[in-house]
């Protein structure tokens, strides 16, 4: 349900994010609506004037701004894909975004995997960004180099969560570089 005041989209919000939060350090499961009321301060009846659906509901918001959080960490480098420095750029950024988090794990494979999210919108929009990147850098071979960089970001968020590591997604993205380096136009 829209709020319809500024009040009502600033308390809507903070429930979203608060329940985000807690979500991925405690997963869905072990996060309940007692849970959220206590983490924002809010009551049984506004959770469900916000979320008339309940937890499933809620769930959906936590997905769509969890994918906006991710891809915003990654900004304006993950929009400007066009060189190589700016690619070193973007890794960077995409390290430091998940290399701060208390707990290694991606939020949109978290919800994915535990609720069941169907997070392929969210997980469109990130490779379409990574697809113009390449294409910027002059790789023309039908979406194959943004899906093996795209696929090697996924594989290393989900073995940085089951190591509790960096080092996966350090590796991964290192060597999806690698790849993009050899197949993008000499003149980069």
């Amino acid at each position: 349900m829209p709020a319809t005041t500024a009040k009502g989209a600033a308390t809507r919000s903070r429930i979203v994010q608060t329940a985000a939060d807690l979500v991925l350090e405690r997963g869905v499961g072990g996060t309940s609506l007692d849970d959220i009321r206590a983490g924002t301060g809010t009551s049984k009846s506004q959770l469900f004037h916000y979320f008339p659906a309940g937890k499933a509901e809620l769930v959906e918001a936590i997905a769509a701004f969890q994918s906006e959080r991710v891809l915003e960490a990654q900004r304006p480098h993950l929009d400007e894909l066009d060189s190589l420095e700016s690619w070193e750029r973007w890794r960077d950024a995409v390290l430091a975004h998940y290399g701060a988090q208390k707990h290694l794990a991606c939020p949109i494979s978290a919800l994915t995997m535990e609720a069941g999210v169907d997070a392929s919108a969210h997980m469109e929009r990130w490779q379409a960004s990574i697809e113009a990147g390449v294409r910027r850098m002059g790789v023309d071979d039908d979406g194959r180099t943004a899906l093996a960089i795209f696929a090697a970001l996924q594989g290393g968020l989900l073995l940085m969560r089951a190591s509790q590591s960096l080092e996966p997604l350090r590796a991964a993205l290192d060597g999806a570089l690698v790849i993009l380096r050899e197949r993008a136009a000499p003149s980069r």
